[in-house]
């Protein structure tokens, strides 16, 4: 599939999408950039909720009302002004799916769909399905999805090219070293979109144990990075020699073991 989508590149996809680059001015496809961004926003605003994320749930939407009034229908990305600092965020099935554990399946790469998982394909309907099931048309429309999805994807290839080139330059396997490059770069995306849940399940452990111990000590000991245990009653401490040791003679250091 690899050599038959680059050979497809070659021919029609790269001279159509630098072709697409060179005639329309800079300025309109930033805006159909952003049109399309902003389309993308309850997309993420729909998976922020369903990850638990209500703070940046709440950005999302708080976005997606900025840009769609005072950026024109979101043709002007003003959330991301300093004036709000809202960021885009990306989010979709896939990531609430590898949020609640749901492993990426094997890799595969399609012609034209570029690189994916298993489980990141599965969750493609569902992404698309979110505006035409919500709205309906224009967005439910056959024509609609096919013209937006060859404009976005020209414009996706333009802006990839010099990524592309940088990366396939050199390689002995290029297949390879698409695929370790976007494996590696979904996995630290997903670790990201863990992250949250993660902390909170070690913060929930973690008093978990104390209320097993109310005696337990909650700092943490500076010279293991452990936490402090419950003091010994006396008859437990060990044992202290009845013998001083001279200053002058100091007793040897114990043989290290590895």
């Amino acid at each position: 599939m690899f050599g038959v989508h680059m050979k497809l590149d070659k021919a029609i996809y790269r001279p159509l999408a630098m072709a697409h680059k060179t005639v329309i001015p800079k300025p309109a496809r930033s805006g159909l950039r952003n049109f399309f961004t902003n389309l993308s926003e309850p997309l993420a605003f729909l998976n922020f909720l369903l990850q638990l994320k209500i703070g940046k749930a709440a950005e999302t939407f708080a976005r997606f009302g900025i840009n769609s009034t005072l950026g024109i229908a979101g043709l002007f990305d003003i959330a991301k002004r300093d004036d709000f600092k809202l960021p885009h965020r990306e989010n979709g099935f896939g990531n609430t799916l590898a949020r609640y554990g749901v492993g990426p399946g094997p890799y595969i790469f399609l012609p034209f769909l570029g690189p994916s998982t298993l489980r990141d394909l599965a969750a493609e309907p569902a992404d698309g399905a979110v505006l035409p099931v919500a709205i309906g048309k224009p967005f439910s429309r056959a024509e609609y999805q096919l013209a937006t999805g060859i404009l976005e994807g020209l414009d996706r290839r333009a802006e990839a090219d010099p990524e592309l080139k940088a990366l396939f330059s050199g390689a002995v396997d290029p297949y390879a070293t698409l695929r370790s490059a976007w494996l590696q770069n979904r996995a630290a995306q997903v670790a990201e979109i863990r992250a949250h849940r993660h902390k909170k399940k070690k913060k929930g452990d973690a008093e978990a144990a104390q209320q097993a111990d109310p005696l337990a000590d909650p700092l943490t000991d500076p010279a293991t990075g452990l936490q402090g245990e419950t003091p010994r009653e006396p008859q437990d401490a060990p044992a202290v020699s009845a013998t001083p040791v001279s200053p002058a003679t100091p007793e040897p250091a114990p043989t290290p073991r590895f």
